[in-house]
Parts: structure tokens; C-alpha cells; sequence
């Protein structure tokens, strides 16, 4: 039996909420799967099962908070087929000249044919074989699920006419139970709570099961009565609270950061010329919904460079550095509460641009909804901040620790240059390094920033 413990989702957190369960005792779980919703001091993530198996004890009900590492669940992994203990029969001995005696055959009973409710009893025409019905009774039944067999004609001569299967299919209708809709607990208590018809939303969980997240998102808009004018309020101390955790666990974290980690810093501008060029003449010959954004092409760059740079694309731990098994750029994402978060683009290097980009604005909408997933928040090996679109010309950040480099891109603008002897106005950005001087010194550093400007005058290479 396996524990699926509360995640470590990043070096400052040190507890979680558990918000809800997404799977439930007795299901099947895979490695990868999203199983539950933990609240951290930054955002609310999914987190994902580490094993393979049947899901078994829930150990922490939801709205819990517990330290990392604390058990929440128990999972019994997948095993090999179960051994038989029966006891092997021996063979019997054939009397001589004796054939052996088979049992009978086991007959198999016939089921019952329940009639719906408020049918009459079969006719006599029935009981002989014979069901007197027109081609539209008999599509209409067929349709119904209703058996004629079951029917007393109306017609003339016991014939089964049209409205003899209507009724017969409005009074199974009456009877039937309503399906029971497939929804988390949370998700139940909020449906009451903001007046949701549970029955009416679409679950996004496993099996199409109701989540949280699926009944706030079809929760009805400004509402007029008292119940709903108090839940309005809740939300919004939920999230000025939230956004005043957030900030404190950024100060100690950042505070830590300043604190140990030697920072070095290394800037370069380089010439975007050839690179907007090239997205200029790609989106020219896009579809609109294929169309790239110049961060794009810095995300990509620096993946490359990171590629080519091992030393800075990975972890400072226990006084040495551990290289990352891939490069997995954390992209910083502004939440609309406060606060700052960098999921992890998986494999940026390997990604084509329309991957690139498709893979971008999802992580982004995403983060800013609190659906991420906890593979996405733990294994950057390497943060690119771009802060261009706000105005800013030159970006120096701070480590995420325990990573070992932190990326930042301006704004790409115009500049006086001279090209060739020649001068004239070309369009630039300015990209900086902060690198952790234990891990590497500013040699590999400036190998790093080169790559990235190589890689920004030949875009269409990969």
C-alpha cells in the first residue's frame, strides 16, 4: 500500500489546503492523473498521482491544511494477476467399459419482462402470437424502448396504435429514477450554495465528473437575492486574503533568495531585425488562430541557449548542481489577484513554434484560473521573465531558488544603430542573466546570452 503525501509545489511552501478530491475510494488512478485540488499560498493546483493503482482510504476530508509531506491518502498499487489456491482436482478414473456420466446441462432462465408502469395487461391477441400494430406504432416503440408484447391494443380489434406507445413511454418516463450526476462534494456544497443546477453542468473530471472549478464557471451572473449577495462577499475576502498570503510567501522566498544565493548579472542587446522579420512574413501567410507574438521567439531562443548551457538549466541543492532532465522553462505569469507564479513549459527546446505558442496561452489562462497542475509548478529548471509588454526596457531578477538562472526580456523598440559603418534605426531588446555564482561563473553565463542571439537572427532554424 502506497501514500500519496501532500507535494512540496515549490521551496516556499511548507503546508497545503486540500480543496477536493477529484477520484474517490475505489477508483482506478494512474501515474500522471490529476487526483486532487490543493490550495498553496500562490495559486490552487492539481495535483497529480505518482502511482499506478486503485485508489483506497481518503486520510485528509477537504478544506484540511497539513504540512508537506503529510499522508492524504492510501493507494494499493497495481499487482499481477492473484495467485489461485484452489486445490487441483485429480482426474477421474474411467471405469472400464462405462461411458462417463455428464451432468444435465445448466439451463439458462429466461429474465422477467418488467411492463412499464401504467400499461395494460397484454390482449388476448398477444397471448395467441399475434400483435396487430401500423409501421409508425412500431418505429415509435422501438424508438421508446417499449415492447409491444407488453401493450393492450386500443384500435379496432386490440390493434396497438400510436398513442398506445406514447403512453406506455410517458408512464416509463414517470417512474424512471433521474440519473445520478457524478460530482465531488465541494462541488455539490457550491451548486447549493450559488444556486447551480448540478444536473446541468458539464463535469472536465475523470469519468466527466463535476468539479469546483465546473460549478463556479456555470455559477449565474450578479444575483439579486440575500443568499447569493452573501456569497458574493466571500469570495472577495477569500481573495484579498489570498493575495496577502501570496505577497508574504514571495518576500521570504525572495528574501531567502537575496540572502543565499550569490547573484551574478550579465546583459546583452541584440538585434531583432531578422527575427520580426520573420514573424512578420510567418504571420502574413497564418491563420489568425496560428499567429505568433515576438514572446514566442524569446521563449524559444532561450530554451535553445538553456540546451546549449546545461550549467545554468538546473538545481543548487545540498551544495552542488544537479542538472535538469530537460529543459523546462518557468514562464512568470501575473496573476489578476497579486502575485506572481512560473509553471513550467515541459521540453520548451523540443516544441515547434505553433506547439510553442498553443502550449503558452494555455499554461498562461490556466495559471491565471488556478488549474494548474503540480508537475507544472515543480519542475522548472530554468525562469524566463518578460516584462516587455508593460514598458519595461531592461529586467534583473532574482533566482528562484533552488534553480540556478533566472532569464529576463525587455521590450523589443526601435534604436539608433550602426550597422556596417552605416547608421540607422533598428528594432532591439535588451536580455539579461542572473546566474548562481556557486553553480557557474559568468563565462558560461555570456555563452548563454550569445546562444539565445544567435538563435534570434536565424528564427527559422531550429
Amino acid at each position: 500500500m502506497a501514500e500519496f503525501t501532500m507535494p512540496s509545489l515549490g521551496a516556499d511552501m511548507d503546508e497545503g489546503t486540500l480543496q477536493e478530491w477529484l477520484v474517490q475510494p475505489g477508483d482506478q488512478v494512474h501515474r500522471g492523473e490529476p487526483v486532487a485540488v490543493v490550495e498553496t499560498a500562490k495559486s490552487t493546483i492539481e495535483v497529480e498521482c505518482f502511482e499506478t493503482g486503485t485508489m483506497g482510504k481518503l486520510l485528509v476530508e477537504p478544506g484540511t491544511t497539513v504540512p508537506v509531506g503529510t499522508a492524504l491518502a492510501l493507494i494499493e498499487p497495481t499487482a499481477a494477476e492473484p495467485e489461485k489456491h484452489e486445490k487441483p482436482r485429480k482426474p477421474e478414473k474411467k471405469a472400464e467399459g462405462k461411458r462417463p456420466v455428464r451432468p444435465p446441462p445448466i439451463r439458462a432462465t429466461p429474465p422477467t419482462r418488467r411492463e412499464p408502469a401504467g400499461a395494460p395487461a397484454p390482449s388476448a391477441a398477444h397471448e395467441r402470437g399475434h400483435i396487430e400494430a401500423g409501421p409508425l406504432a412500431r418505429h415509435l416503440a422501438e424508438r421508446s424502448g417499449i415492447e409491444l408484447e407488453t401493450l393492450r391494443g386500443s384500435g379496432p380489434g386490440g390493434r396497438i396504435t400510436r398513442a398506445d406507445v406514447e403512453r406506455a413511454s410517458a408512464a416509463a418516463e414517470a417512474v424512471a429514477p433521474p440519473p445520478r450526476v457524478r460530482a465531488t462534494p465541494l462541488a455539490r456544497r457550491l451548486a447549493v450554495e450559488l444556486d447551480v443546477d448540478l444536473p446541468a453542468v458539464t463535469g472536465t473530471g475523470k469519468d466527466g465528473t463535476v468539479r469546483a472549478a465546473d460549478v463556479r464557471k456555470a455559477a449565474p451572473g450578479p444575483a439579486t437575492t440575500a443568499r447569493a449577495a452573501r456569497h458574493i462577499t466571500a469570495p472577495e475576502r477569500h481573495s484579498e486574503g489570498r493575495a496577502t498570503t501570496m505577497r508574504q510567501a514571495v518576500a521570504g522566498l525572495m528574501a531567502r533568495a537575496n540572502r543565499e544565493i550569490p547573484h551574478y548579472y550579465l546583459s546583452r542587446t541584440i538585434d531583432m531585425s531578422a527575427a520580426m522579420g520573420w514573424l512578420l512574413e510567418h504571420n502574413r501567410r497564418s491563420p489568425v488562430g496560428e499567429r505568433l507574438l515576438p514572446a514566442t521567439l524569446l521563449l524559444k531562443a532561450e530554451a535553445l541557449a538553456a540546451r546549449e548551457a546545461p550549467e545554468l538549466n538546473g538545481f543548487w541543492t545540498d551544495d552542488h548542481f544537479t542538472a535538469g532532465d530537460g529543459v523546462h522553462l518557468g514562464v512568470a505569469v501575473s496573476l489578476r489577484s497579486g502575485g506572481l507564479i512560473a509553471p513550467a513549459l515541459h521540453d520548451a527546446d523540443a516544441l515547434e513554434f505553433p506547439q510553442l505558442m498553443a502550449v503558452l496561452k494555455d499554461l498562461i489562462t490556466r495559471a491565471r484560473n488556478g488549474r494548474l497542475r503540480s508537475s507544472e509548478v515543480s519542475d522548472a529548471t530554468i525562469t524566463v521573465t518578460n516584462l516587455g509588454d508593460q514598458g519595461v526596457e531592461t529586467v534583473f531578477g532574482v533566482i528562484y531558488p533552488p534553480q540556478a538562472a533566472l532569464v529576463g526580456f525587455g521590450r523589443v523598440a526601435d534604436r539608433p544603430s550602426a550597422v556596417d559603418g552605416l547608421l540607422g534605426v533598428q528594432p532591439v531588446v535588451t536580455a539579461t542573466l542572473s546566474a548562481d555564482h556557486r553553480a557557474t561563473d559568468g563565462a558560461v553565463g555570456a555563452r548563454c546570452l550569445t546562444a539565445v542571439d544567435r538563435h534570434l537572427q536565424q528564427p527559422e532554424q531550429p
